[in-house]
């Protein structure tokens, strides 16, 4: 076990929630997008919500928990993130025939992205990120401490 192993936890927790704040930027940026891509049939299609899928770096939990159980000394190595998913649930169809991207009965499929809970998500993440830059504030404190020792 390295003096830096609690830094680097932290450090890569603090980039995997960059991105995933990122994501969720893009996905309230993008709420109103009803142009997004060209699908297979050469439409347009709205904006899909993109979700972070986030993991544990090195060994899963239940190698930990054994280890533990085993009363074996195990730490953590992280998280990193794994890849992005798009939501695949329907748009939603909005009743406004005056669009340009109307169909013939009024309505424009919007993106499948609620702006409500992507602001709950954003400001949960951000305490986590929060949270972190204090873990790592106080891995730095200490490591600071350890150093005045040899004075």
């Amino acid at each position: 076990m390295s003096i830096f192993d609690g830094m680097n936890i932290n450090s890569s927790a603090l980039t995997a929630n960059r991105f995933k704040m990122d994501v969720i930027s893009s996905n309230l940026a993008n709420a109103d997008t009803t142009r997004a891509r060209v699908n297979d049939n050469g439409e347009w299609e709205p904006y899909r919500k993109k979700t972070v899928v986030q993991e544990p770096r090195g060994q899963q939990f239940n190698n930990f928990l054994n280890k533990a159980m085993n009363k074996a000394n195990s730490q953590g190595e992280g998280v990193r993130v794994s890849w992005v998913v798009e939501d695949p649930s329907p748009f939603k169809e909005v009743y406004n025939p005056e669009h340009p991207d109307a169909n013939e009965d009024g309505y424009v499929s919007m993106p499948n992205v609620d702006p409500l809970k992507e602001m709950i998500d954003l400001m949960s993440t951000t305490r986590t990120y929060e949270a972190n830059v204090t873990a790592l504030n106080a891995s730095k404190g200490m490591l600071m401490k350890a150093l005045e020792i040899g004075r």
